[in-house]
């Protein structure tokens, strides 16, 4: 028998029974509530991707799967037991690393708040009350946030108190700058005084000029993202070619090659990691506390 007709029934035996094994694990009925949920270690969910939505995470553990019995198949053929872990940790490592940032989204979100905010000063200037000013300004919203004012236009038709309303739109928007306008409004509703519209154009203004500024900080932070990305991608270009050297990698088939190489690629990866960490920054605290919707007219 030849090694990679060895290394292919021996990753065909392992893919069996991890199939095996999940054809036999109990599936609740549909819309049958789970008393309990099975818990599991912080490193394993994140790998498992328990937090991510029902597709992404079916994909997420069927590449796992793959990655599993190629690795499996590395070992068999290369005598590189690491192959088995490391080609899993690939498949979420690299698409975190090759991942864009949501900065850029931040700064579209914020860009769609303060003309929102100047729209509603304009509606406000002519005498209209808050509330339809918000049902008014739900044809010209921005596309960035028109989800969440539709949300907060229908809580107020559907006989929300304006207070509880807005602060559900604040949720809605998980922004400090979020936060301001909807305080804003909250103060305007209880006061229904003349100057409001003078405030929100303010606001809409110092709004303005932290969309700005967060533009620079993303252009600069946007460098050292290009070199992290274009780093992994030589790197992985490089493993790939070095793997079809098999006198080179021979070395790190050994037990003490193995944990050589361990050390070497930790330490590696642990450098990406840290360049990637370098353009993430840290959001504003949100100051409004969170509430609860409970039904119609309620909140908390």
């Amino acid at each position: 028998m030849t090694p990679a007709l060895a290394a292919i029934c021996g990753s065909s035996l392992v893919g069996g029974l991890l199939l095996a094994v999940a054809g036999l694990r109990k599936v609740p009925d549909e819309g049958r509530p789970t008393t309990a949920r099975i818990t599991r270690p912080r490193l394993v969910a994140a790998l498992l991707g328990d937090d991510l939505p029902e597709p992404h995470r079916r994909v997420r553990r069927l590449l796992l799967a793959i990655a599993f019995a190629a690795g499996v198949l590395i070992w068999l053929t290369f005598g590189l037991a690491l192959a088995v872990l490391l080609c899993p940790l690939l498949v979420v490592g690299v698409p975190a690393l090759l991942s864009g940032s949501t900065a850029a989204t931040d700064v579209e979100r914020l860009t769609a708040i303060e003309q929102w905010t100047r729209g509603m000063s304009g509606v406000l200037t002519v005498g209209s009350g808050i509330e339809h000013a918000i049902a008014a300004s739900v044809g010209s919203t921005p596309s960035a946030i028109a989800p969440m004012v539709n949300t907060l236009a229908a809580r107020l038709n559907a006989r929300w108190p304006t207070d509880a309303a807005l602060r559900a739109f604040a949720d809605d928007l998980d922004d400090a700058t979020g936060d301001l306008v909807a305080a804003t409004l909250i103060l305007g509703a209880h006061r229904r005084g003349p100057g409001l519209a003078a405030v929100l154009d303010d606001l809409a203004a110092t709004v303005a000029e932290e969309v700005r500024i967060r533009r620079g900080i993303e252009a600069d932070r946007a460098k050292p993202r290009t070199t992290a990305r274009w780093v992994t991608i030589l790197t992985l270009a490089i493993l790939g070619l070095l793997a079809l050297n098999t006198s080179y990698i021979r070395p790190y088939g050994t037990p003490l090659g193995q944990v050589a190489l361990t050390v070497f690629l930790s330490m590696y990866v642990g450098c990406l990691f840290w360049l990637r960490a370098m353009t993430r920054g840290t959001s504003t605290p949100r100051f409004l506390p969170a509430v609860r919707s409970t039904g119609r007219g309620g909140s908390r």
